[in-house]
């Protein structure tokens, strides 16, 4: 990797720390780090478009992840928005924010958005990588592109029916358990995980095996830190009915039934 390529990566890690402050600003204002949620995605938007376009010669492969990018991130940031619209700071950061009183809004800074900030430029390394690659698209690219597509179908087939199923007054306070959540507890968790390891391979056709940093880190915190584990650590003391949802139903990955 050159002086320019490492140069081109360490724009991105400015761009979304700009991202990251702007919005920091904002949340100081309206007293509501969720709105944080929203930027996520937008980070790797930006960051895809400063790899592409801030190549010597944007290549094919480049434009592929930059409109795989967009279509991922657009998608996600616009559900997070309105679904989170007039309802206030998010029972998580709730929890953030009791613990670190006094001085949280300044505290935020880092314990929020510039994490958010520097997580988002280590797991955008295949945006890097295949933004890089000068070789021509591949089959590798097209299992890539599958597997995206996959991802992407749960992740925002999920995000849709537990959307149509919270709207309806007479679900409430039961456990959605239909649908592509019949078959995981976490569809959306798990589309994201498989859009991330489809950029990845697409990153590995174009030799940037390095890239797997960002894949790995994603399914870290998906599976271990903030995704699964954190959204189901009270979730059986607050919806008794969930127990049972998670004794019969696979946690991730998915899978038949338990009887």
């Amino acid at each position: 990797m050159n002086s320019n390529n490492l140069l081109l990566y360490a724009l991105g890690l400015g761009a979304v720390l700009v991202m990251a402050i702007a919005t920091w600003l904002l949340s100081v204002a309206k007293r509501n780090v969720a709105i944080v949620d929203s930027v996520w995605s937008l980070m790797f938007i930006a960051e895809a478009c400063i790899y592409v376009f801030g190549a010597p010669a944007p290549s094919a492969r480049g434009l592929l992840v930059a409109a795989l990018v967009g279509i991922w991130g657009l998608r996600l940031s616009l559900h997070i928005t309105v679904r989170g619209w007039g309802h206030g700071e998010d029972r998580r950061y709730q929890a953030i924010r009791e613990r670190n009183e006094p001085g949280f809004a300044l505290k935020s800074l880092y314990l929020v958005f510039v994490l958010q900030a520097v997580l988002a430029w280590i797991i955008s390394l295949p945006l890097f990588g295949a933004a890089m690659g000068a070789s021509a698209l591949g089959p590798l690219d097209a299992v890539g592109v599958l597997l995206w597509l996959v991802g992407f179908v749960f992740e925002a087939g999920g995000d849709w029916q537990l959307s149509r199923f919270k709207a309806d007054p007479a679900n409430k306070g039961k456990v959605m358990d239909r649908g592509l959540w019949r078959w995981t507890r976490h569809p959306n968790y798990f589309g994201d995980f498989c859009v991330w390891w489809g950029l990845y391979l697409i990153a590995l056709s174009a030799g940037a095996w390095w890239s797997v940093v960002g894949p790995l880190l994603m399914s870290v915190l998906l599976m271990r830190v903030s995704g699964v584990t954190l959204l189901e650590k009270d979730i059986g003391e607050r919806r008794p009915q969930y127990a049972e949802y998670i004794r019969r139903t696979n946690a991730f990955f998915p899978g038949p039934r338990k009887r």
